[in-house]
């Protein structure tokens, strides 16, 4: 049976994270809320797993993934159990949790980066909180910033055999659902801090390295051309405002 992936349409989000493990395994998978409500998929076939009565373990948002029976939420919980499913992590236990720290660690980073654009409250209008996500976004990209992509160009530096890599890896010598999701964090902050993002990876050009080579795979590289990998907007995670940029 095909994975189901919940997550919104429109957006890349969290989900894209699953996604772009899913995609780059050629993993069969239905992106639920992008189908079809009158085919019982869409938005309400999400909303039933989440306000429904009969999910015993109901996930706490999404997105979450159904395979048969089990409902497992959390990006990287997600990433755990599909990582030795789809061939993204390596074998050894000590090397996998290694993986999913370094999960959990850009999972921090997405979470500081979305509060720039929403320092005070998710329910409020960027509009609603303008001067204190400048203050905040100020913080970002001087200290934190830095500090996150500084973290991961050290785990590349350290990694054994690195250096004569072209395109380097996080954990091992394959390619993990870490790098994949390395690769979406820079992504999505090329596009919402273009001028402080190039300005930290002249300094982690590992880093950079490994978000210009990763899409060298060739399942990967062929869904970032198709229309499912949507645009990055400013509904999502990473939002561009200049005036937070400067």
């Amino acid at each position: 049976m095909a994975y189901q992936l919940h997550y919104w349409p429109g957006i890349q989000g969290r989900g894209e994270f699953v996604r772009l493990a899913l995609e780059t395994a050629g993993a069969a998978y239905v992106d639920v809320a992008r189908g079809d409500a009158k085919a019982g998929a869409g938005v309400p076939a999400m909303m039933r797993y989440l306000q429904g009565d009969a999910v015993q373990r109901p996930p706490f948002a999404c997105p979450f993934l159904v395979d048969g029976r089990k409902v497992i939420g959390q990006t990287a919980a997600i990433l755990l159990y599909l990582g030795p499913k789809l061939g993204l992590v390596p074998r050894s236990e000590t090397d996998r949790l290694w993986v999913h720290q370094i999960q959990l660690t850009l999972a921090d980073l997405v979470v500081e980066a979305h509060d720039t654009h929403h320092p005070i409250a998710g329910g409020l209008y960027y509009e609603d909180q303008k001067p204190e996500a400048k203050r905040r976004a100020e913080d970002f990209r001087r200290e934190r910033l830095p500090k996150f992509l500084g973290w991961c160009e050290t785990v590349l530096q350290r990694n054994p055999g690195n250096d004569a890599r072209e395109v380097p890896r996080l954990v091992g010598a394959r390619l993990t659902y870490a790098d994949l999701s390395l690769f979406q964090v820079v992504d999505g902050l090329l596009y919402a801090f273009p001028k402080a993002t190039k300005r930290v990876l002249r300094k982690a050009p590992r880093v950079a390295a490994l978000h210009a080579g990763v899409p060298g795979n060739r399942r990967l590289a062929a869904y970032l051309a198709s229309e499912r990998r949507l645009p990055f907007n400013e509904q999502g995670i990473f939002r561009r405002y200049p005036e937070l940029d400067a």
